[in-house]
């Protein structure tokens, strides 16, 4: 008889972690070739187009009935998520927005359990709760600030994105990955769109490496991200899922170092270590739990 754990499902944890993987390389793009002070414009022109492409390539409409959910799934996972992390981005250092959105897991887990009635397994939740003490190692520095409005859009966002990749598991909505990923992407581009109008200057003309730099987030950031990112939920634990949301700020780390020689000392890399074991750790402890918490 072979374990639940020799049959873990190695290959979809890796092309979903190809996600957070792609998020973490949109810092350097963003702070390396867009113009600055356009937050909500960037993350318009992330989804949208994506959303756009998507939705005539697969040309499928969701049930007549889904459309409730499929617009709140588009809230959660696009349009607020993509809001309040910008706002947070832009009122906490990025090391103190990392460390917020690592409860991430910790809050699908409460959902699962309170929902579903799926209590944690203890290994999870301990990966879970030493994962935010590794993030902190690894990002925080003691001059960070602590604005509190920064802090509540980090713990909405963080929410939000929670809540989103858990009812995105139990609200399947009949269609295929990718037009799934299409309809959200569009649906909360379409939110995006008046508050960038109203919060961002006009983007006048733009360079050819802005162009470039606009195109990755869509393409890669977007297209490609969410469509892991969304087949993933709907084939693994949403618990093991969200843990891997976190390799997003370790791959924004070693970029950082890697291209643009950004220190990385001791502790940093025993902080990293530490996010990387938990991210292992709990999918180890998920994939024991896979039968009953992948019905």
């Amino acid at each position: 008889m072979h374990s639940n754990h020799r049959s873990m499902p190695w290959r979809d944890i890796a092309l979903t972690a190809l996600a957070p993987a792609i998020w973490g390389s949109t810092y350097i793009v963003t702070t390396e070739l867009l113009p600055p002070g356009r937050p909500f414009t960037a993350a318009l022109l992330r989804t949208l187009p994506a959303g756009l492409l998507l939705v005539l390539w697969c040309r499928q409409m969701p049930a007549r009935g889904g459309w409730g959910r499929l617009l709140l799934l588009s809230a959660l996972n696009i349009g607020v998520f993509q809001a309040l992390l910008f706002v947070a981005a832009y009122r906490l250092p990025g090391g103190v927005a990392a460390v917020v959105g690592a409860v991430g897991p910790l809050v699908v887990m409460g959902l699962a359990w309170g929902v579903e009635g799926l209590r944690p397994p203890a290994l999870a939740l301990g990966a879970g709760v030493l994962a935010v003490a590794g993030m902190a190692a690894m990002l925080l520095s003691p001059a960070a600030g602590w604005d509190g409005w920064g802090i509540a859009a980090a713990l909405a966002g963080t929410g939000c994105m929670a809540a989103g990749t858990f009812w995105s598991r139990r609200w399947q909505p009949g269609l295929p990955v990718l037009a799934f990923t299409g309809w959200q992407l569009l649906l909360g581009g379409l939110m995006l769109a008046p508050v960038a109008w109203w919060a961002d200057p006009p983007l006048h003309a733009v360079t050819a490496a802005q162009a470039a730099g606009y195109a990755y987030l869509s393409l890669a950031g977007a297209l490609v991200a969410y469509a892991l990112w969304f087949r993933g939920i709907a084939r693994l634990p949403s618990v093991a899922v969200a843990s891997l949301g976190l390799l997003s700020p370790l791959t924004a780390v070693v970029l950082g170092w890697a291209l643009l020689g950004q220190a990385l000392g001791g502790l940093s890399l025993a902080g990293m270590w530490t996010v990387l074991g938990c991210v292992l750790a709990v999918q180890w402890a998920m994939a024991a739990r896979r039968p009953v918490a992948g019905r």
